[in-house]
């Protein structure tokens, strides 16, 4: 049952960073440590603590006692900091001259609590810190990550070895977010045939099962609970340190005065959320179903590069390939989804030697100038090449549709049926489902792969540095043998937004390639090519 025994750690600062930098204003961090100091809270894990990493990273990611002393904490309330094993096991002196490095002992030092981040294959190795840890007169804390799918008897003896070490509370991370009530229960019967002392829990949000996971395991004897203002955490977030306070209010000792809180909420981290869009939502909800880490939906979720079908193939992606541990080189890779030598059976050289080409993208100056561009093709007999859907200008003055992006394709498999063009896709390299969807749509199969910075055109198949279909149309029109290629809406992005450089580096290598036909943008566009106007041809 809940009692007043239970031990509430509020991380919002530690786990909040990743959104950040851990770069927190000072007004935002007194005002959380006050709030902090109003519930009642009994630690506040203020950041990290380790070693110099690459980039810029504020002040909370590293939370030097230095920096500790600078701030003006409340009477009573206890500071925490967390350390990555990684880190310490991968310090080239070795496990206890990097403790020395980062730790004074606790008398010397604002910090009384110290948790240690694990993975399972780090567990047995970093358990020889806490005894050093502990001697130092700190508190001490190790967080196992990533256990949900792990098997029961490797749990249990995980759980026994912590019990040879000066540990004060071993916690339980449900990094994934995916496990139910009933599963956490699961997991806290198992670690008690091993572990005797305090347990804590620090849950995901992904599957919208935090608050739940929390309160079970609370009822299940769990002493230490892990939360986050508004849930702010990496991927989808925490459990919310105000419904934890709210459940827990006539239930714990200590007075609560949740004033602050709503305060600092409303004053601080709403704007915040709204910049950088933590919580839950269908992608993390996938995720946590197939135990993909949530900083790959993070990131695609801050990159304006992923629409929704590329996070829909990227989960997919890594469903099958295995995405628990975040890669960013992993994440680059599932962008690609082509691999393996491309195929294709269809020459475009049979349509567009010796023509030129116009390129209808996906922006508004196709619409806008619509009358000069129809003007023109009924005039110079261009051979149009419309991207995707593309159906801003009459039916019959688009030649072929181009499109090479599985989801894509799924997604506009219906109107692809419809539309009356030839589709210029590589077929034979398609799923299944998608070659389904378009079945009787007349195909020309024109391979693909993908390949950083290389632009290679074969007579049925390209090699590409990327897997736009600007790119696999670009081709097309090279391979076929265009001898001039006019750009339409193609407007371009802000100068800000990461496609912008994208398209315009793509567009550069293309223009690069010894052979390549001109380029000429012919409605307005902010890329970096050469510009002309319909009107003028």
């Amino acid at each position: 049952m809940i009692d007043r025994c239970t031990v509430l750690l509020d991380c919002t600062l530690r786990d909040g960073g990743y959104y950040n930098n851990w770069d927190f204003d000072e007004a935002l961090v007194q005002d959380y440590l006050l709030a902090m100091a109003a519930i009642s809270v009994d630690y506040v894990e203020l950041g990290f603590r380790g070693f110099s990493a690459p980039g810029f990273r504020g002040a909370f990611a590293y939370t030097t006692d230095s920096f500790l002393r600078s701030l003006d904490i409340p009477q009573g309330l206890k500071i925490g900091v967390m350390v990555n094993a990684s880190e310490l096991l991968g310090y080239a002196e070795g496990l206890l001259p990097a403790l020395n490095r980062l730790f004074v002992s606790a008398d010397q030092s604002p910090v009384r609590l110290v948790r240690l981040a694990c993975h399972v294959h780090e567990f047995e190795a970093a358990l020889p810190a806490c005894d050093w840890l502990h001697q130092q007169g700190y508190v001490v804390g190790i967080n196992l990550m990533q256990i949900a799918d792990r098997d029961p008897a490797e749990i249990e003896q995980l759980a026994r070895l912590a019990q040879a070490y000066s540990l004060d509370v071993l916690y339980f991370a449900d990094s994934m977010g995916s496990l139910s009530p009933d599963q956490t229960s699961g997991v806290i019967e198992t670690l008690r045939r091993g572990w005797q002392g305090p347990l804590g829990i620090h849950t995901h949000d992904n599957c919208g099962m935090a608050l739940a996971n929390t309160l079970r395991a609370i009822n299940d004897g769990v002493s230490w609970v892990d939360s986050t203002v508004t849930g702010m955490g990496r991927g989808p977030g925490n459990v919310r340190t105000e419904y934890v306070v709210i459940e827990l209010m006539e239930k714990r000792g200590g007075p609560v005065n949740v004033a602050p809180l709503f305060t600092l909420i409303a004053r601080h981290l709403q704007p915040l959320q709204q910049r950088h869009g933590w919580g839950t939502n269908p992608y993390y909800f996938l995720a946590g179903v197939y135990g993909i880490h949530p900083t790959y939906i993070q990131e695609m979720l801050a990159d304006s590069r992923y629409a929704e079908e590329d996070l829909l193939v990227v989960i997919d992606f890594l469903k099958n390939q295995g995405g628990k541990k975040f890669n960013p080189g992993t994440l680059e890779s599932a962008r690609h989804f082509y691999s393996g030598e491309p195929q294709g059976s269809w020459s475009p050289k049979d349509l567009i030697a010796g023509r030129e080409v116009l390129l209808l993208g996906s922006g508004p100056g196709v619409d806008r100038h619509r009358q000069g561009l129809e003007d023109y093709i009924r005039r110079a007999k261009p051979f149009v090449i419309a991207l995707n859907t593309q159906s801003d200008i009459a039916s019959e003055l688009i030649d072929v549709r181009a499109a090479c992006h599985p989801f894509r394709l799924m997604a506009d498999c219906r109107e692809h049926v419809k539309l009356p063009q030839p589709l210029i896709t590589p077929a034979h390299m398609l799923p299944a489902e998608v070659r389904a969807a378009l079945d009787g749509k007349v195909m020309l199969d024109y391979g693909i792969a993908v390949q950083a910075a290389t632009f290679e055109f074969a007579e049925q198949h390209c090699i590409l540095p990327t897997s736009l279909v600007a790119a696999y149309a670009l081709a097309v029109a090279a391979s076929g043998g265009a001898i001039r290629i006019l750009l339409a809406g193609f407007d371009g992005y802000s100068a800000d937004d990461p496609r912008t450089l994208e398209v315009n580096q793509l567009l550069e290598a293309f223009q690069q390639v010894a052979g390549a036909p001109e380029l000429l943008a012919v409605t307005p566009s902010r890329y970096q090519i050469p510009r002309g106007s319909i009107y003028a041809l």
